[in-house]
């Protein structure tokens, strides 16, 4: 078995294509690849999902995390919810 490309026929079918395409390069001619653009190297795109947080804001989450878990950790182990220990 083999794995072959098909593309419409124009007729609601499908033909087989065969061989290789030798202007499949030209697809990639988009200012998007750089291929257009002085020195051929990529445009800079902004993407602006992506706001990179500061290390210290990085780090001062983590801490206020642990502290929130060990006082909720801490509050059950005082109202008895949980115990230390066997049964």
């Amino acid at each position: 078995m083999s794995l072959q490309l098909h593309r419409p026929d124009g007729k609601g079918g499908f033909e087989v294509r065969t061989g290789s395409d030798p202007t499949w390069r030209e697809g990639l001619r988009s200012s998007r690849w750089g291929a257009s653009l002085k020195g051929g190297k990529l445009p800079e795109l902004a993407n602006p999902e992506m706001n990179p947080t500061s290390a210290a804001r990085s780090a001062a989450f983590w801490v206020a995390l642990a502290a929130i878990t060990f006082v909720v950790v801490m509050a059950g182990y005082l109202a008895g919810i949980w115990r230390l220990g066997g049964a």
